[in-house]
């Protein structure tokens, strides 16, 4: 078969945020010195302790304190991707995954807020007075303004360093039905090119009070589609499944997807991953997005908690490891960095690892960095010898292959 791929299922497990180091381009972005997983490892008392990493060849694509560098992975290929895209944030970066080239980034608001002009707008279309308007804390916001929200039966609007407004209302104050509805209106208005933001979030809660007040799971996500065709599109096209755990199927506002699971940790979506890997009888991809290191600890810049969930994460990989079948492949990578020891709270523009895992393999080694993405998707593609769309960016990686003797 020479350089064919051949498996049956293909795991992509996307650390969201966890970088390996500066873009060549970072200092564009403000992000020159940025290194995700080389500085958390140095503010972890003992480095990363990551040995299932370790042994598919991470410790070879930067210096990551606690990880060695000199271990033989022949079931592994190590390398980076960098992005092609203009931009550091989630749907820039699962888009190019699949094959998408973004070239104008999705605003985001996270110094600013939304401009006046925006607020004025929702407020009278919706009938309801806006409050909030910062980048804050889902959780931390509804402490500060929840229970005026339930007095004025106002929207508590606020961002995040992705392209995303958010609206929490109570659900027995303002309804859900309502809150969806003022969020359709907030889609509509941000659809115009000078407030082009990627997702607009419901976000409805329950409680009394500001020490009871908690988010509950009617959460709904109004994204912008892929601007082309993906990788996604291609296989479900194809007859081929579509797993997608954890936000990945709000990503791509369900276009491409087969079958979604909503999570509520990293735990959680190992768990389903995990679930997918004992039960699923099919061909195709699982895609999985692990948020927690980018929300709870990235942008909260919190690098020993991230250390933590990165340690882990990296026992339930082992778990996963350990009950895929000899044809499958998994991949581990990331979407962007944000580095929990910079400056600001924002996404890290960094290369990310890209680590393929497959018991079939011989002769893993260290491969060169990827220049796209994008080469994922268009290694997917081939595997299931489906071509890509001529909108689609990314080469397949034809150094690695499944039958090396």
């Amino acid at each position: 078969m020479g350089n064919k791929l051949n498996f049956r299922r293909v795991f992509v497990i996307v650390m969201d945020s966890a970088g390996i180091g500066e873009m060549p381009d970072a200092e564009r972005f403000g992000d020159k010195g940025a290194s995700t997983f080389v500085h958390i490892s140095e503010k972890m008392p003992n480095g990363l302790h990551l040995p299932v990493m370790e042994a598919m060849g991470l410790g070879e694509l930067n210096t990551i304190r606690g990880v060695k560098s000199s271990v033989k992975h022949p079931h592994s290929y190590a390398m980076r991707a960098q992005e092609a895209s203009n931009g550091k944030d989630t749907m820039t970066g699962h888009w190019e995954m699949m094959g998408i080239l973004t070239t104008e980034p999705f605003q985001t608001f996270t110094d600013t807020g939304f401009p006046d002009e925006l607020i004025s707008e929702l407020e009278t279309k919706t009938g309801h007075k806006v409050i909030g308007n910062i980048a804050a804390s889902g959780t931390e916001i509804l402490k500060q303004l929840g229970e005026q929200q339930m007095r004025e039966n106002s929207l508590i609007v606020y961002t995040s360093a992705d392209s995303v407004l958010q609206i929490a209302a109570h659900e027995e104050v303002t309804g859900v039905q309502e809150l969806y509805r003022c969020c359709e209106i907030a889609r509509e208005i941000c659809m115009k090119p000078e407030w082009r933001v990627g997702r607009v979030i419901a976000r409805p809660f329950v409680g009394s009070d500001a020490a009871s007040f908690k988010r509950t799971p009617n959460r709904h996500d109004l994204a912008l589609s892929p601007s082309s065709t993906t990788a996604m599109d291609i296989l479900k096209d194809n007859g081929y499944m579509v797993s997608c755990i954890g936000k990945i199927g709000d990503i791509f506002n369900q276009k491409g997807v087969v079958k979604t699971q909503k999570t509520i940790s990293n735990e959680d979506g190992m768990d389903k991953t995990i679930g997918e890997a004992k039960t699923g009888n099919y061909r195709g991809l699982i895609f999985t997005n692990l948020v927690e290191f980018d929300s709870e600890y990235g942008h909260r810049r919190n690098p020993i908690g991230y250390g933590e969930a990165l340690e882990a994460f990296d026992k339930r990989l082992g778990e996963l490891l350990s009950v895929i079948k000899d044809d499958d492949l998994v991949v581990v990578t990331a979407d962007h960095g944000n580095d929990p020891t910079w400056h600001g709270s924002d996404h890290t523009r960094e290369k990310v690892p890209f680590l393929m895992y497959s018991p079939l393999f011989k002769n893993g080694k260290f491969l060169e960095d990827r220049h796209s993405f994008a080469d994922l998707g268009a290694t997917i593609l081939a595997n299931f010898d489906l071509t890509k769309a001529d909108t689609m960016i990314g080469e397949a990686i034809t150094e690695v292959n499944n039958d090396e003797k």
